[in-house]
């Protein structure tokens, strides 16, 4: 019997990735630990390891499809052995699933024979965070008026927002408890609502007799006719469940708010007045929210839940993804159609491209950049570098301006403390790091990718040379781990090998500062009286301005041309 071998769990934060290449074949026998699938995540290239004993049947995927945690990636044929402690298992699954089902079927049963009608009490939910009252500004029903579930029923005022309420129920309104002008608390009865029985949700063509009391086992599956409003639709019970599978399978309702969506350009999002309103408030685009609701409808817990994910990763320092991307308030450009002026080509961005154009404009919208310019004597460290450059060679490194920067930098991080930091704006705090990391930038065929050099400060700068050649190598090859690309501190990009005069790094959140490091060149420099040739390295410091000053900013860079004109200074302070 042929088992499936699924993607399984691929790191934090991680749930898919572009598959690179196969390695296995129908026919193929794998033992434990063979490599079976390489893939691309937008931090780093890993190979997924096989678990346990087989011969693959079939493969279920292609180099260049997207596969997520769980998707199915072969079938294999275990050994006898193997394949009973399976079926074992899923005999347990079995029974376990037939239990739930017995335990559902009564739940059903319960949740039916109380559905008839009940007199609930819509009570103000939860408003947001820290928004405990409100005051009303409009009560938008009236005693004796029909609501249906969504409904807008009340316009609230409070201190940092007015929005329109939604009821979580259909029925009748039976009492109205607030009025203009008055506040209300988080918890306080609104309305008294009649939910269930004819009364209740009037059909509007040919009534009819809820079908759930009469088959209490079939609730789940009885549904009015297309054009019928009745009780089962809106049954609220205590049993847990119940209402939410009995909503699931009511009919799609004539909301009046809807042929206000015809009227909408066709790329707006499907959202109630309510819903879009609160998304205004707090700052997010509708129309990069996703819907739960049917047919994709975009409801209040989906606008909450994805400014919730927005918040908690700018709490944790770092660039949001996926569907988050967009900062608060962000917009997408809407494009023309190019194709009206001329011939064009559209290509798919890849993996490593979507995640640093998503983590940039995240690091570009967060922090406010400042960027300090400065040039470095490097005449005489040049000398150095080309008579001691053999030397490094015979251990395997090769000794170039972006190894000694790295030195460099470490040496600045301890002297200037709030470059070697991270920002919490959520708590107003400062995280100050006693470790000296260092992130490079390679360019790679697949874009730009920022291994990190661990513990700096320990090394000496032939080690620094060695390491910093396997590390390009290791990106270059698609050999990097999601370890080789975390912790850095600091980062430096250096262009020098491509050329330009000067260029505005963007910080690498959640750190605070970048080196960027152009072409150098012969200058005349105005030494003792006289004009003479000196090799000149420019520099570009880009650094977070909400913890570091200028000045600071002027120091930090001054230090670092100042230890490249004087190699001795490496010895003095590192």
């Amino acid at each position: 019997m042929a088992t499936e071998f699924k993607l399984p769990e691929l790191g934090e934060n991680v749930d898919a990735a572009d598959v690179t290449e196969v390695l296995v074949k129908p026919g193929d026998v794998l033992t434990e630990g063979t490599s079976v699938i390489e893939l691309e995540t937008d931090k780093a290239s890993v190979e997924v390891p096989f678990e346990g004993n087989g011969k693959v049947v079939e493969v279920k995927v292609n180099a260049g499809d997207k596969v997520s945690v769980g998707n199915v990636i072969f079938t294999y044929e275990q050994d006898a052995e193997a394949e009973e402690a399976d079926n074992d298992e899923k005999e347990i699954e079995k029974a376990v699933e037939e239990k739930k089902a017995e335990h559902k079927e009564i739940k059903e049963s319960v949740g039916a024979t109380e559905s008839n009608s009940a007199e609930v009490e819509f009570k103000l939910p939860e408003l947001g965070e820290n928004i405990e009252s409100a005051q009303v500004t409009n009560v938008m029903v009236s005693s004796g008026d029909t609501v249906e579930k969504d409904q807008s029923v009340l316009e609230l005022e409070t201190d940092k927002a007015s929005m329109e309420l939604p009821i979580d129920i259909s029925g009748k309104v039976m009492t109205v408890y607030v009025e203009n002008g008055s506040n209300v608390s988080v918890g306080q009865p609104i309305f008294k609502i009649l939910t269930g029985g004819a009364d209740a949700a009037p059909a509007k063509e040919t009534p009819a007799k809820p079908e759930v009391a009469e088959a209490p086992k079939e609730t789940p599956k009885v549904a009015p006719a297309p054009k019928q409003e009745s009780a089962p639709e809106i049954v609220k019970t205590d049993v847990p469940g119940v209402q939410h599978e009995l909503q699931d399978v009511k009919p799609e309702k004539s909301d009046a708010r809807v042929p206000r969506r015809s009227e909408m350009p066709a790329k707006i999002a499907p959202a109630s007045p309510s819903v879009r309103r609160f998304a205004r408030e707090i700052g997010i685009d509708i129309n990069q929210v996703s819907g739960s609701g049917k047919r994709g409808r975009i409801t209040v817990e989906d606008v909450k839940a994805f400014a919730k994910r927005i918040n908690e990763q700018i709490t944790k320092g770092v660039a949001p993804s996926g569907d988050v991307a967009p900062v608060i308030g962000m917009r997408r450009e809407q494009l023309p159609d190019f194709s009206k002026f001329g011939e064009t080509e559209t290509e798919k961005m890849s993996k490593i491209r979507s995640v640093t154009a998503n983590h940039l404009s995240y690091a570009w919208q967060a922090i406010p950049h400042v960027t300090q310019f400065d040039k470095a004597d490097i005449t005489e460290l040049e000398k150095v570098r080309k008579k001691l450059g053999a030397r490094v060679q015979t251990e395997g490194g090769k000794l170039t301006v972006t190894a000694i920067l790295i030195k460099i930098l470490a040496i600045a991080l301890k002297k200037f403390p709030q470059f070697n930091a991270s920002v919490d704006m959520d708590k107003k705090e400062i995280i100050y790091k006693k470790y000296f990391n260092v992130g490079v930038a390679v360019d790679t065929d697949r874009g730009l990718l920022v291994p990190v050099i661990k513990n700096v400060d320990k090394k000496n700068i032939t080690e620094l040379s060695v390491e910093l050649g396997e590390i390009s190598k290791k990106a270059r090859d698609k050999k990097l781990t999601l370890e080789d690309m975390s912790g850095g501190n600091i980062s430096i990009s250096n262009l020098g090998g491509i050329g330009g005069t000067a260029f505005t790094p963007i910080v690498n959140s959640p750190e605070v500062a970048i080196l960027g490091v152009s072409r150098g060149g012969f200058e005349p420099v105005f030494i003792d009286g006289e004009f003479q040739p000196r090799l000149m390295l420019p520099l570009s410091l880009s650094y977070d301005h909400r913890i570091i000053d200028g000045a600071d900013g002027a120091r930090f860079i001054r230090f670092i041309s100042e230890s490249l004109e004087n190699p001795f200074l490496l010895s003095l302070e590192g």
